[in-house]
């Protein structure tokens, strides 16, 4: 075979891998458009969290050192998707509560679900945390919630959605949501001394909107 030939053959070779890289660019780029325009053309919203309830069963601090907070409660979570042609799904969710950004419960994971057009979710998960150490901030902070008589607890939740458009489903999403729990001691708890005590359980109607980062 003549150099000539060998060079012939190369200059096709380029050519074809030239032409499968056009092809496989051009394809994800109407892909990639398609996807764009379904989108912008749907405009997804993202879902609106509600706090319904709180069932307090404890809420002890500690009054001796090393100071320390035991909490259990219960709470109802409602999740609607506004949404009209896209469904959502929700997985990898996680329920915590708070205090001052100081977690003071464990993490409780909550089912996945498929949430259609429109639908409502609740959510009922136990929240238990059991003698937390407290930093000398939180220490003073909950002193003087002692003192009026209700703390607010938030209640955080963590995890990932996905778009459902028709058969199609998106990517992942991290999703963050936050609902504050106004926590009332009058007539419930004891605050004698420097601690706080849950003397009997105690049931919070909320109603109290969530704030949602997706």
């Amino acid at each position: 075979m003549s150099v000539k030939e060998c060079g012939h053959h190369e200059e096709e070779s380029r050519k074809l891998v030239r032409l499968i890289m056009f092809g496989v660019g051009g394809f994800l780029f109407v892909l990639l458009l398609t996807i764009f325009i379904i989108w912008a053309v749907l405009r997804p919203t993202k879902p609106k969290f509600i706090i319904q309830d709180a069932t307090l069963y404890a809420f002890n601090l500690s009054s001796a050192a090393p100071n320390t907070i035991t909490i259990t409660m219960q709470v109802t979570l409602s999740s609607h998707n506004p949404n009209s042609r896209i469904g959502i799904y929700y997985s990898n969710l996680h329920a915590h509560a708070s205090y001052h950004n100081q977690q003071v419960t464990l993490a409780t994971e909550l089912p996945p679900t498929y949430q259609g057009h429109k639908d409502f979710t609740v959510w009922s998960p136990f929240l238990f945390g059991t003698a937390a150490p407290v930093s000398p901030f939180t220490l003073s902070s909950l002193q003087q919630d002692r003192a009026t008589g209700a703390v607010v607890v938030n209640v955080k939740v963590y995890g990932r959605v996905k778009w459902k458009v028709g058969t199609w489903v998106s990517g992942r999403y991290h999703l963050f949501v936050n609902c504050p729990a106004y926590i009332r001691f009058s007539g419930s708890g004891d605050r004698s001394g420097s601690g706080i005590q849950v003397v009997s359980p105690v049931k919070f109607q909320l109603l109290q909107g969530c704030s949602v980062d997706v």
